[in-house]
């Protein structure tokens, strides 16, 4: 009995002893498209979740063309403040880490890539972004701060992280951009993984802050995008405010020429608020905003002058030069598609002419209907009337009359106003 209890004390030692514990973990993320808000708070609740789940690293698969300026160095400065080794894993094969793909791909604890992938090409050319940040400045000396900028900025990144400096200034000043064969062997990256168990396989035994990692065999457990974050990754998007934007200008403009609609006014205004996020978050130039307005006054202001379509004509014109303006086509990442600016020219041009225009006309136009009518017709007193009483009979209906001056029964009178039940006359001559 006795052996029979230390056998079994032994089998439960056996099953709760170290060789018994689960497998260690690696935190996985996917960043596949453009770095922009929704991008950093992901990234930044990814890493809280890797701590919190004591994983061995966090692995961020990468493929971007760029981003936003203000994301990035948040990205930047959540790695550098980590408590869990950061991987930048750009893959899969023929993916890019260009412009601020290559400054994240740089702050990384450790930075990885597939093989036939490239880096690189982090020049700015505008205030708001890599390469894609707001508004263009043809200002010679704030391209110059820009620049020095970046590059200050990316040598104190490689810096920190022991990568190699001039190549990652060459980046910025002269767009370079490499293989990973050759950003491997330039010291730019720390390794090239074929795939993800390569790249777990190659990480295995890597001396991190001290610790070597244990991800040979790990288990990968992938992070995924909250709700809010998918919703605000797929909307900050030039075509998405763009969108809004004209929903916001039919919905309000329809609920000031037909009020009491009610529902294009509320759609319109939740259009507008959301118009107006996208607006503080993406590179939006002020000239564009200023020549789409233009365009909507001038539609307007032809409804109510006569000038046989020539402020629509310009209108036109404005809305599409704006529309062609309002985000830097030089760049592709946020580059507004002529697909969505003809449409919406001819769909704007004809809501204003044939809706909005004959909305307004029929408001300027002389009331048909209603008691209003009356004024100034003659009708004949069906008894006399003073300025307390009288009745007479119009429109198939009979109506209380009073006037100023007496009017005979069978007299003629003209209705001079309507005063609830009561019109008030004054006498006519035959």
């Amino acid at each position: 009995m006795k052996s029979a209890l230390t056998g079994l004390v032994l089998g439960l030692a056996c099953t709760t002893g170290p060789t018994a514990f689960a497998a260690q973990r690696v935190s996985l993320i996917n960043i596949d498209g453009a770095i922009g808000p929704p991008t950093a708070s992901y990234i930044s609740r990814s890493i809280e979740e890797a701590r919190a789940q004591n994983a061995q690293c966090l692995v961020i698969q990468l493929n971007t063309p760029g981003g936003l300026l203000d994301s990035t160095q948040k990205i930047v400065q959540s790695f550098l403040g980590s408590p869990v080794p950061v991987v930048v894993y750009v893959s899969p094969t023929g993916a890019t880490a260009t412009s601020a793909g290559c400054f994240i791909t740089i702050a990384a604890t450790v930075a990885a890539m597939a093989p036939a992938t490239t880096i690189g090409a982090a020049h700015p050319v505008s205030i708001g972004g890599f390469p894609s940040g707001g508004e263009e400045k043809t200002d010679q000396t704030m391209k110059q701060k820009l620049e020095n900028f970046s590059v200050s900025y990316i040598e104190t990144i490689a810096g920190k992280r022991q990568r190699n400096i001039e190549w990652a200034k060459s980046a910025v000043k002269e767009s370079a951009s490499i293989t990973a064969e050759k950003a491997l062997q330039l010291k730019v990256i720390d390794l090239i993984a074929a795939d993800m168990p390569d790249l777990l396989q190659k990480l295995n035994g890597r001396v991190v802050d001290g610790k070597p990692l244990n991800t040979a065999g790990a288990k990968i457990a992938e992070v995924k995008m909250s709700p809010a974050e998918r919703v605000f990754q797929k909307l900050w998007r030039p075509e998405v405010m763009f969108i809004l934007m004209l929903i916001a200008i039919y919905g309000i403009i329809g609920e000031l020429t037909t009020p009491g609609a009610i529902l294009p006014g509320v759609v319109g205004a939740i259009a507008l608020i959301l118009a107006l996020y996208l607006a503080a978050i993406l590179p939006v130039n002020v000239t564009g905003l200023v020549l789409i307005g233009l365009a909507l006054m001038l539609f307007i202001f032809d409804v109510y002058a006569t000038t046989h379509g020539v402020l629509t004509v310009g209108g036109v014109i404005a809305f599409l030069i704006g529309s062609l303006m309002l985000f830097n086509r030089a760049d592709p990442l946020f580059r507004l598609s002529l697909n969505y600016i003809i449409p919406a020219t001819l769909i704007t041009a004809a809501f204003f002419i044939f809706v909005i225009g004959k909305g307004l006309r029929a408001q300027l136009l002389p009331v048909q209907v209603g008691a209003e009518t009356l004024v100034g017709k003659t009708v004949t007193a069906l008894t006399p009337i003073d300025s307390h009483s009288g009745r007479i009979f119009v429109e198939g209906e009979y109506w209380n009359a009073v006037s100023d001056i007496p009017i005979e029964k069978d007299a003629h009178a003209e209705i001079a106003a309507v005063q609830g039940l009561t019109v008030r006359l004054k006498r006519k001559d035959r």
